[in-house]
């Protein structure tokens, strides 16, 4: 990933809430960003996973700029390229924990394959997810987050990113869901950026950076 001259201003800003010169992050490498609340961190990972424009900038991958795509390109370079874990799990409550992660291949195609159908379970089975056919609305907080990691990675993306992963959850699930995120996608050999205040999350990744009044800096409290 190369990010050259990203800015993102909103209507009644008097600065820019982004304003970053430059990242540059090698392909199988991770990141940790932290930063206050306001900060900016979700609009920055938004932008990133091409789900945002930034109001001028290149955010290029493996070559492309995908601030030049059109809506619909991001869409498809999204779905073929990105592996997302949200906060808040979107997750559909009326499905079934196996559905909810075959998610991303109903949006492209009517059924899945019998392979994904068996990565889909196979990768429910190694983020512990026993019942698959429990509707999502019956499932716990941290058990929709494995669920949400498990979806993320279905495709076997190159690029797998994570907003707040482990908030609201407690200390147990917090370690549980830090330790699979980063195993999991480091067996990939994917990409990963990961948007938290955790320490010891962000103490896994191979660099933290800290994003303060609007830019990227090295942070000093994260090896």
């Amino acid at each position: 990933m190369q990010v050259r001259d990203l800015t993102m201003r909103f209507a009644g800003q008097e600065r820019a809430l982004l304003d970053i010169a430059a990242i540059e992050l090698s392909t199988g490498s991770s990141v940790g960003i932290s930063g206050i609340s306001g900060a900016g961190k979700t609009t920055l990972f938004h932008c990133l996973a091409g789900i945002a424009k930034p109001t001028a900038g290149v955010i290029r991958w493996g070559g492309i700029d995908i601030c030049a795509l059109s809506g619909d390109e991001q869409t498809r370079w999204r779905l073929r390229n990105v592996g997302l874990v949200f906060q808040d799990f979107h997750l559909v409550d009326g499905l079934s924990a196996l559905d909810n992660v075959l998610l991303p291949v109903y949006f492209d195609r009517w059924q899945p394959s019998a392979s994904l159908l068996q990565r889909a379970r196979e990768l429910l089975s190694a983020v512990g997810i026993a019942a698959m056919d429990r509707l999502a609305a019956l499932l716990s907080r941290g058990e929709r987050q494995r669920v949400a990691l498990a979806r993320a990675l279905l495709l076997e993306p190159a690029i797998v990113m994570a907003d707040e992963p482990t908030a609201s959850l407690d200390p147990d699930h917090r370690r549980q869901i830090g330790d699979l995120l980063v195993e999991m996608v480091r067996g990939q050999r994917a990409t990963l950026i990961v948007i938290s205040h955790e320490p010891e999350l962000l103490k896994r990744m191979d660099c933290c950076l800290s994003l303060q009044h609007g830019s990227l800096q090295a942070s000093a409290d994260f090896p």
